[in-house]
């Protein structure tokens, strides 16, 4: 069971960069479900690309987030197990990388993707992510911040591949 309330458990105070990056700049801290907190906070940073940019841009800015915010992720959720334990639940920055990865079948734009299938993404990725079928589970074990952020890329693989296909049946 995660931690419900972080505890400094280091005895110094958790520097303020890593903490603003991996509880996804402090929605991790908000009461309840802080990991769709930290999906939604990719949504709302990511919609200006849906309604705005050209699709390769989308494409391109949003898988260049995921990889940038998944390597500060890690090393920041690293950074929180030696202050809060083992996969604090402060911690969300994982939550915002697969929420990026789960969109990436939508950044066709408006057009081509109806709004309604943002809904599907983050609830195919929060399934994927609460309940933790098909492996999901073991990639908890993988060792810090790594195990923390593995098992969310996984969880958002498998709801990009179901929003890839359902993307070519509408």
């Amino acid at each position: 069971m995660k931690n419900r309330k972080p505890v400094n458990i280091a005895g110094r105070p958790f520097p303020i960069i890593p903490k603003l990056i991996a509880t996804s700049f402090g929605v991790g801290f908000l009461p309840v479900a802080p990991g769709t907190w930290g999906a939604l906070l990719a949504i709302v940073l990511w919609l200006p690309l849906y309604l705005w940019v050209n699709p390769m841009v989308s494409f391109i800015v949003t898988l260049a987030a995921a990889i940038i915010y998944c390597v500060a992720g890690t090393w920041a959720s690293t950074e929180a197990e030696k202050y809060w334990g083992k996969d604090p639940v402060a911690a969300c920055a994982d939550e915002t990388v697969g929420q990026w990865i789960s969109l990436l079948p939508l950044c066709r734009g408006v057009e081509e993707c109806p709004w309604w299938l943002i809904i599907v993404s983050l609830a195919l990725f929060r399934f994927f992510d609460i309940f933790k079928p098909l492996g999901i589970r073991k990639m908890e074990s993988l060792p810090g911040g790594y195990g923390m952020m593995a098992d969310d890329i996984l969880a958002a693989i498998y709801s990009a591949v179901i929003l890839e296909v359902l993307v070519n049946i509408i």
